[in-house]
């Protein structure tokens, strides 16, 4: 997509139900019921009250929700959606639930497979009001074309390491080391950022990103970690995302995910841990120490929070309130398919209250304060996540006559427990409409499918070959139910 040829045009919403405004002073999102909201060209002018300015454009907002729109802060669009009916019931016990080691093992999608994976979940996160994704996923043809073609507002951020994980026994994850790969790797990464963020369109940026805290050696996260601030862009690194990681890292250095990041000096405003849920105080670690999440908090580190996938493990954050409470910044990412941050807000809540047994642990108000303006901050943007003049024209139109809204008491609380991505009628992106009546402009999802499905079907025969013990995919990640020829 081009960037936005509308420059000098302005349109206005009249008299929307409700919008979800930012009160500057109090820095928090609040409901103003009845009112305007107005962009010229990618930018927002007016927000509540009556707009008496020039417009190009009017459109009436009754019956209609304006809020701004959701930023995913950690996805992997070039793998998740391939992943769907393998991913959902895959874990292994011995590895303390997780399916992460022995799945990026057996089951890795060919070019063409991560093409259209990435097209249809592009077409997710569009329809579901994602208008800004920190998009991690390893370099493929064409990737940063196809980004700026779905109208996202996209942060690329092309993984790398020093090491592969591998696993001949359910029991251990061994370290294959490429040091050289991995150094090779980063300076292709730097070069595709640097281009991404040339781009005309203007909408895309970067996030330098080794893939995981124990698959990257220290120079090479120091190194990384430089970088980033040499461009004035953010870092992430996965890190306390698996007990099996933890583990490793305390056996390497006796301390810690966090607290060896922390003393390695790449925690800080700019850093985005991505998951963070094995801290030391999490009850499966049964570690000595309770520093780390003020270490998180102390450093003004973010924590881009993936509900779904950890769930699935029988896993969650302990707790989601607890972190928000300690001072640290909380963005939320999808990390799965569907990539839909909606069901990723009710889904924090809810694990939080769970594991907090605390209603009070999960708020609506938290967790959309979250995958707003939590990741806005981790981004280091004051123009993202909100609604108020001089923000970019980002923003999402609810649908307040869809029957899971009704009655419209709280809209945010019907959109996150009800509806969910259902409701979402339009979405624009730098003032550009990306999605019309539910559906996405930019990208025909169908062919996309259809090719994602015969990828799926290559990336499974191909499993035999890639997994130690040779086994089948149905073998790996067996059906729902035994199949009867």
């Amino acid at each position: 997509m081009a960037s936005n040829s509308n420059a000098a045009k302005t349109t206005v919403f009249r008299n929307l139900d409700w919008i979800v405004g930012w009160d500057a002073d109090a820095r928090e999102h609040i409901y103003l019921n009845g009112g305007d909201l107005a962009f010229k060209g990618n930018a927002l002018v007016h927000v509540g009250g009556r707009y008496a300015g020039r417009a190009d454009t009017e459109r009436d907002g009754k019956g209609l929700m304006a809020m701004p729109g959701l930023i995913n802060l950690h996805a992997h669009p070039c793998l998740e959606t391939i992943y769907r009916g393998i991913r959902e019931d895959h874990g292994v016990p011995e590895q303390y639930m997780a399916g992460l080691f022995e799945r990026s093992m057996a089951y890795w999608p060919d070019d063409e497979g991560s093409v259209a994976a990435a097209e249809s979940a592009f077409v997710e996160l569009l329809q579901s009001g994602v208008t800004t994704v920190v998009d991690i996923s390893f370099d493929y043809t064409g990737w940063i074309e196809l980004i700026a073609k779905s109208g996202l507002r996209g942060y690329v951020a092309p993984a790398y390491a020093s090491a592969r994980w591998h696993v001949e026994v359910p029991q251990r994850v061994d370290y294959r080391w490429d040091e050289a790969r991995g150094r090779q790797r980063f300076a292709q990464s730097l070069d595709l950022i640097d281009t991404a963020m040339r781009h005309p369109s203007g909408r895309l940026s970067g996030v330098v990103s080794p893939a995981q805290i124990d698959t990257c050696t220290e120079d090479l996260l120091r190194d990384s970690f430089a970088a980033a601030k040499e461009r004035k862009i953010p870092f992430t690194v996965h890190a306390a995302q698996a007990m099996n990681e933890f583990l490793e890292m305390v056996r390497r250095h006796g301390k810690t995910p966090v607290q060896f990041a922390a003393d390695l000096g790449i925690l800080g405003p700019t850093t985005i841990v991505g998951h963070g849920i094995f801290i030391d105080e999490h009850s499966w670690t049964n570690w000595h120490s309770r520093r780390d999440l003020g270490l998180l908090a102390e450093t003004r580190t973010s924590v881009a929070h993936c509900p779904s996938p950890f769930a699935r493990y029988g896993v969650t954050l302990e707790t989601f309130g607890k972190y928000v409470a300690a001072g640290v910044n909380v963005g939320l990412g999808t990390d799965v398919a569907p990539h839909n941050l909606i069901e990723e807000m009710r889904l924090a809540a809810v694990l939080s209250r769970v594991s907090g047994r605390d209603i009070r642990a999960g708020s609506t108000t938290a967790v959309f304060n979250a995958a707003t303006v939590g990741g806005a901050n981790a981004l280091g943007r004051s123009d993202l996540g909100r609604l108020a003049p001089g923000a970019k024209a980002d923003l999402v139109l609810v649908d307040l006559a869809h029957p899971l809204m009704m009655p419209v008491r709280d809209p945010l609380r019907s959109l996150v427990f009800s509806a969910a991505e259902r409701a979402v009628r339009e979405v624009y992106v730098d003032g550009v409409q990306v999605v019309r009546e539910g559906r996405a402009l930019t990208i025909d999802p169908m062919p996309a499918l259809e090719r994602l499905a015969e990828a799926q079907r290559r990336m499974e025969a191909a499993v035999p070959e890639r997994d130690p013990r040779k086994r089948t995919s149905e073998q790996v990640a067996p059906l729902a139910l035994r199949r009867v020829q």
